[in-house]
């Protein structure tokens, strides 16, 4: 899988999460990025480190697609 291909569907995932809600954009682009690194959902922040330039393009793309 291509980076920009990663990048849209954690995007996308994220934005479905939250709904209208895009208050929450950031907390589910950080669950997504999370899931991906770690393979679990966590319910809330991990203290476990993520991929911060991953959650920025992630968390960016969702916010173009609003």
């Amino acid at each position: 899988m291509k980076d920009e291909d990663l990048y849209t569907k954690l995007a996308q995932k994220a934005v479905q999460m939250a709904g209208p809600s895009v208050s929450e954009l950031e907390r589910c682009c950080w669950r997504v990025v999370h899931e991906y690194r770690y393979g679990f959902m966590t319910s809330e922040y991990d203290i476990r480190d993520i991929d911060e330039v991953l959650f920025l393009k992630v968390l960016n793309l969702a916010k173009s697609q609003l």
